[in-house]
């Protein structure tokens, strides 16, 4: 497996607004958004979709007239899903459609890569990194939506990989994480936390040091994406004809 990071496919061609009204919608095409739910903030939302603050206020705006979500103002305001949204108005849906055997390399590029380094964190754990893991693992169970939780989720991530003390190990997962975010969509935050519990095993088994269940479960935890956080892109096997 050639764990160099891959360049990015189909979306490569997509600007940043329509990546974000791509991303919404195909959330909101797979269930994962529903009628009436708030969206985050701009700031937040860019930050959880890796693209600057105007680019999102662009997307929503476009998504507002193409019916997909409504603004209201006030205290109670903000960026809703509507409560009938259109649907079939992004075509730039496809993009990520086509790049699902990408997407699929590049998450197993991920789980090869923090199963080594979750046995190594575990061979020689570190007190300190097992404390801030600790710590993202409880914010995590509390953080109200899709977008706080990406944040943290991949500062956990991020800590798994510098703990092993490998040099050049924490740079080389830190380009697959974000070719692998930029095909990021929103999730139900239900998913995501019961998805939580198991960074809290794998913490579990860094901390009695054993080596063969922190890389199981590492490589668990990431190669679960192939069944359900990119569920829209289809298996591997039918993408690939």
């Amino acid at each position: 497996m050639d764990l160099g990071s891959p360049s990015l496919g189909a979306i490569r061609r997509t600007t940043a607004v329509d990546t974000v009204r791509a991303r919404i919608s195909l959330a909101l095409e797979l269930g994962m958004l529903v009628p009436g739910q708030r969206l985050p903030a701009p700031e937040e939302a860019a930050r959880a979709f890796g693209v600057s603050e105007m680019s999102v206020r662009r997307a929503y705006r476009a998504l507002s007239e193409e019916g997909v979500v409504v603004r209201r103002q006030g205290n109670t305001g903000g960026t809703f899903i509507a409560d009938a949204p259109t649907v079939g108005t992004v075509p730039e849906i496809a993009a990520y459609r086509e790049d699902a055997v990408h997407v699929h390399a590049l998450i197993d590029q991920r789980a090869t890569l923090e199963a080594g380094l979750a046995a190594l964190a575990a061979a020689e754990p570190a007190v300190a990194s097992i404390r801030r893991l600790d710590e993202l693992v409880a914010a995590m169970r509390t953080e109200p939506d899709w977008s706080r939780f990406r944040e943290a989720d991949a500062a956990f991530h991020a800590e798994l990989a510098a703990s092993a003390g490998v040099p050049g190990a924490a740079e080389l997962h830190d380009r697959v994480s974000r070719e692998l975010y930029s095909y990021f969509i929103p999730y139900r935050i239900e998913y995501l936390r019961a998805s939580n519990e198991e960074h809290a095993l794998l913490v579990d088994a860094l901390r009695r040091g054993d080596v063969a269940a922190a890389s199981r479960l590492a490589s668990e935890h990431v190669a679960e994406l192939h069944r359900s956080m990119y569920v829209g892109l289809g298996d591997r096997t039918d993408s690939a004809r």
